[in-house]
């Protein structure tokens, strides 16, 4: 019999990811926030934020970097407007941190005193960015590997029955157990009319024992639809006479 499957949401890769996988993202991303805390930490004393609030200024910037990254990945299939205000978020942060790296430590290398290593401020601003990006990077890689080991954990495609295929075997009834059944409803109403009308009345036990007669077996539930019908035409036949 031919079978179609459920295809898998991605196909898996060929390596499983381990525990050194996510400790190493995770080293990569913690570093480079590090480099970039200091970095805004300091800038936020520069624009007069008082006391320890400066220690907040990095979170706030760097973690909509952060989970920026996430919310794309989370709203990758919203609607534009929503998609468009989380890129904005995520923009705005990212060029912030960005700015504020670059400015930093372009002012620190304009006071370095003659004598030391002096690299060009235009040098010295590109390799100030590359903390704050590889922070949103590291926060993607992990996300990106959450996901495939997620992926990788699903149980396969169970195969179906092709629809279109016939199947050899007659279609029964069933009942709710899943036993097959003796008659349909159709088959013991007439029985139980024949019962009703050799015996003059509408009775739950001439049925019953009409249809066991017959050889037939019947469940409780079945009965009672079989007395429902029965009732319903009595009544019928009563108004109509």
């Amino acid at each position: 019999m031919a079978s179609s499957a459920i295809p898998p949401a991605r196909p898996g890769t060929g390596h499983r990811v381990t525990s050194w996988d996510r400790a190493a993202i995770l080293s990569l991303g913690s570093a480079a926030c590090t480099l970039s805390y200091d970095a805004l930490q300091q800038m936020a004393v520069a624009i007069h934020v008082r006391g320890l609030l400066t220690y907040l200024f990095p979170l706030v910037i760097d973690g909509f970097i952060a989970y920026g990254v996430r919310a794309l990945l989370v709203l990758r299939t919203a609607p534009f407007r929503a998609r468009l205000y989380v890129w904005a978020l995520f923009g705005t942060a990212t060029c912030a941190s960005i700015w504020a790296n670059a400015l930093h430590a372009v002012r620190i290398n304009q006071q370095n005193p003659p004598g030391t290593l002096h690299l060009s401020d235009l040098t010295v601003g590109i390799l100030s960015t590359l903390a704050p990006l590889a922070l949103a990077g590291a926060v993607h890689l992990h996300i990106l590997i959450t996901r495939e080991t997620t992926t990788d954990t699903t149980p396969r495609p169970v195969p179906l029955p092709d629809p279109e295929q016939p199947t050899s075997e007659p279609a029964t009834t069933t009942r709710r157990g899943g036993r097959p059944a003796d008659a349909t409803l159709d088959e013991l109403v007439e029985i139980g009319r024949i019962a009703v009308a050799e015996h003059g009345r509408v009775s739950r036990s001439v049925v019953l024992q009409a249809i066991r007669d017959k050889g037939l077996k019947v469940g409780g539930e079945r009965l009672t639809e079989v007395m429902n019908t029965l009732r319903a035409e009595s009544e019928t036949s009563l108004i109509d006479g």
